[in-house]
């Protein structure tokens, strides 16, 4: 029974030095939004300056599939000529709360705080064109708030 207890209280004592080194590390909102937003931007993604940079008038739907990946949507007007839409939303929600860890576990009560970051972005990119599937128009529209 004694060899119980000293696992019981080892195990405990681990859980509590775990609790309270992850509270003590804690990063401000700043820092983990900052983190998160460039694990995001890592990733391959279209963007305002990727249409700048790369659409043109004139060239074929293969270089513009090659430049922003395939489109959400495809349209036919009524010469027969395509219209590929890509409409991406983008939305980060970011939360986090900081109470002292070690009071609240010893405790039972502590002060605390809480903050949330909510931010979403919207890009809708709009390519035109003709009868020989080139580029004849395309613009974009972004927002965020």
């Amino acid at each position: 029974m004694m060899y119980r207890n000293r696992s019981m209280t080892t195990r405990f004592c681990a859980c509590l030095a775990a609790l309270l080194l992850t509270a003590g590390g804690c990063q401000p909102v700043q820092n983990q939004a900052a983190a998160v937003h460039e694990a995001g931007d890592a990733g391959s993604k279209i963007t305002v300056g990727t249409v700048q940079r790369e659409i043109h008038v004139g060239m074929s739907s293969t270089d513009v599939v090659t430049a922003l990946g395939s489109p959400n949507m495809v349209t036919t007007d009524e010469q027969r000529r395509e219209t590929w839409v890509w409409d991406k939303v983008s939305s980060e929600s970011i939360s986090t709360g900081n109470s002292g860890g070690g009071t609240i576990l010893l405790l039972g009560a502590g002060g605390g705080s809480a903050v949330h970051s909510s931010t979403q972005r919207t890009l809708t990119i709009i390519v035109k064109f003709d009868a020989a599937s080139r580029v004849r128009d395309f613009s974009y529209r972004s927002s965020s708030f």
